[in-house]
């Protein structure tokens, strides 16, 4: 029998001449296969907030069994440019514009309705709204052009209500994923530059990990469509490039460190693809198991969000394994040019770091206090903060249905624009009324319809409360309260604020369910890759203190510069899911590297020799993913620019404090029990230990030896 040990590895082959070539048409094959396969694909575009099981989606289902189910009001607000009372030529010009609003019409506008204080008129227009909001923009821009053309001299109109505000939703989007996808590449372009300082370098993983996000788009739309799923799209793409970005940052800095030791330039990206291959995979693994626990969420846009994110974070794993390695081996080491590293460089990188490292172990008490003093006050900014946005505070920019609702609710009962609706059997719908309008807060309730066959009565009522405001939240609460207690009535509560109020329960029944189990999910996968008890748990307090405070610390820079008083439902469970999973990558890349340096120099000396060797790549790693996950920013919704922040926020902290001060400190007091129960086995120093040399070619088959030739 062949001796196993002249076998060439997976890695050889991957990167030898032939090889490469081999794999590289492989791949690509591969990826134009499924790009022909899944490229017509079409994710769903519905926009649930609520769970499908709450009273809100239940009266939302029941709705659609009524005549005209896909008929609903748009309020044209109308004021005066100088605030003044409306005057009767004011209204009389109003009254002309109905002829035009019938013509965009599903039925006939009524109007206009003055407030009571004289100061605002509203023209309602049922229209038929489209299957999806983007279908309905195309109704309501068309409205707004014609009164644009037609409003009377010195009036405003505003065209709101609940159709606009889906509209005003999709059209910010129609063009603002390409501007997250457009800036995404030119944050990771620019940054790539600086980290390799090659005209060339930076090419290579890009074109990489752009082709991975080209592909996670389209099979994350064919899941979309296929499971039904619900998700951002912008955010997957921006996880795909910054966990893609990160693994090859990992693996090029070990091929640009092993280049150091050998002439073969094809050795050392093998020894580099071998040695940071356990890490990349296991970092992969702890954020996919970490986004599949989202699979558990009652929010149908969270659920959604968690396996295509994790569909998407695959594919870039792949892609950075098998198609990113032959590219490098295709290019050689010339693709470094002009800082080309070869054996005798005496230019040494991470200097910086062992000495920062050396001065953190030396003191180790002081740096760990310093660290967690720093998480303790941006943890600080969680005293104060709430959660939860109303539909105006929902929008970075301003848009037409939110101001118009402002006007609405300036000057007429502020529930007028998003009333609340009941169901319940025709026979009863007597008494829903009378218990609904004794409820406080409510200004009247009126049946406004039946089913076909006379069973269900729809009632409508409008709330003096603000939409979303804690009054008109309890107002849901007592409204149910109220009609639940009639027997044979079977009503239920629904509408925007019923379904806000389902969305809060659903958002914090999702985070006690969800936050547990991501942190038991990265402390299986520290646990297995370290094989001890002792550390695992110590990392994964020092992450949950660093998720925490990262979470404060954006709370608070949203209400100090932004101005936004509460964070959106969302953004709690999101940016603690990604600030846990994408912290423990750095844990990952870190302490992975610390566990084999410590086999030949100590738990201490080992801690410092990988923090020479990471920091870098590391840090370049953080800084990445934090500017990716800020081009959220350009998104119109508050929602998405919160997660940005705070997740970006959180991983630069994570990356310069936690991995760089707080981990290195504890890995210097506890010493070697860090590693318990496991043992370390003393060899060969991790450190370009195990480069093949001129010298190793003896034990390579004879063909693998001249195809590295």
């Amino acid at each position: 029998m062949a001796d196993s040990r002249v076998r060439p590895r997976f890695s050889d082959r991957l990167t030898s001449r032939r090889g490469a070539w081999i794999s590289l048409g492989v791949v690509l094959l591969v990826m134009v296969m499924l790009f022909g396969a899944f490229g017509s694909a079409k994710a769903p575009e519905g926009t649930a907030q609520s769970p499908t099981d709450s009273e809100s989606a239940q009266t939302s289902a029941l709705l659609d069994e009524f005549p005209n189910a896909d008929r609903q009001s748009v309020i044209v607000v109308a004021s005066r440019d100088d605030g003044d009372v409306l005057t009767d030529a004011d209204t009389t010009a109003l009254e002309k514009l109905l002829p035009l609003l019938a013509e965009h019409a599903d039925a006939d506008p009524s109007g206009p309705v003055a407030s009571d204080d004289g100061k605002a008129a509203v023209l309602v227009t049922p229209i038929t709204v489209g299957e999806t909001n983007a279908e309905t923009a195309e109704t309501i821009q068309a409205l707004r052009d014609d009164l644009a053309d037609s409003t009377p001299d010195g009036l405003a109109l505003q065209v709101t209500g609940g159709p606009a505000f889906g509209a005003d939703i999709a059209s910010s989007f129609a063009s603002a994923d390409f501007t997250l996808l457009l800036v995404t590449i030119l944050i990771v372009a620019v940054l790539l530059i600086v980290t390799y300082r090659s005209p060339v370098l930076w090419l290579v993983p890009l074109v990489v990990v752009a082709l991975a996000d080209g592909l996670a788009g389209r099979m994350t739309a064919a899941a979309g469509s296929l499971w039904g799923l619900q998700f951002d799209a912008g955010i997957i793409s921006v996880l795909v490039f910054g966990a893609g970005t990160n693994y090859a940052l990992l693996l090029i800095s070990r091929y640009r460190e092993e280049l150091l030791a050998t002439d073969d330039h094809r050795a050392a990206l093998s020894t580099a693809w071998r040695k940071t291959a356990p890490a990349i995979l296991a970092s992969n693994v702890t954020v996919v198991l970490a986004l599949l626990t989202l699979g558990l969420a009652v929010i149908p846009g969270t659920h959604g969000l968690g396996i295509s994110s994790a569909i998407g974070l695959l594919i870039a794993l792949a892609s950075v394994l098998f198609l990113l390695p032959p590219l490098l081996a295709v290019c050689g080491r010339r693709v470094f040019w002009p800082f080309v590293p070869r054996p005798g460089d005496t230019r040494r990188p991470g200097r910086a770091w062992r000495a920062v490292a050396s001065r953190v172990v030396a003191r180790p008490v002081v740096s760990l206090l310093g660290g967690v003093a720093l998480l303790a006050v941006m943890a600080a900014g969680l005293f104060g903060t709430s959660v939860g946005l109303d539909q105006i505070e929902k929008f970075r920019v301003q848009s037409e249905s939110a101001a118009g609702l402002e006007v609405l609710s300036a000057h007429f009962p502020p529930g007028e624009a998003q009333p609340i609706f009941i169901v319940a059997d025709s026979a009863k719908a007597a008494d829903v009324v009378a218990a609904a309008g004794e409820v406080e807060g409510v200004v009247r309730a009126h049946p406004v319809g039946t089913t076909t066959d006379d069973t269900l009565t729809k009632i409508m009522v409008t709330s003096e409360y603000a939409p979303s405001t804690q009054a008109s939240l309890d107002q849901i609460g007592e409204l149910r309260e109220a009609v639940h207690a009639l027997p044979g009535a079977d009503a239920v509560v629904g509408g925007a604020v019923a379904t806000d109020l389902d969305a809060r329960t659903g958002n914090q029944q999702d985070l006690l369910l969800i936050a547990p189990l991501v942190l038991a999910v990265s402390f299986l996968v520290l646990l297995i890759l370290l094989r001890s008890l002792i550390a695992p748990v110590l990392l994964l307090v020092v992450n949950l203190a660093s998720a925490v405070a990262a979470i404060g610390a954006g709370a608070w820079l949203s209400r100090v510069l932004f101005g936004q008083h509460a964070l959106d439902l969302q953004v709690p469970l999101l940016a603690f899911l990604f600030l846990v999973a994408l912290g423990i990558d750095y844990t990952i890349f870190l302490v992975h590297r610390a566990r084999a340096e410590a086999s030949a120099r100590g738990t201490k000396a080992g801690m410092v020799e990988a923090i020479a060797h990471t920091g870098s790549v590391i840090t370049s790693a953080g800084i990445v993913l934090a500017a990716v996950f800020a081009a959220l920013g350009v998104l119109p919704l508050v929602t998405l620019g919160q997660l940005g922040l705070i997740v970006g926020v959180g991983v630069i902290v994570d990356t310069l404090v936690v991995r760089t001060i707080i981990v290195p400190a504890i890995f210097a007091l506890v010493g070697e029990r860090i590693w318990w129960p496991g043992s370390l086995r003393r060899g060969v120093p991790e450190s370009h230990g195990d480069a093949p040399t001129r010298g190793e070619s003896s034990h390579e088959p004879r063909e693998l030896a001249a195809d590295r030739a």
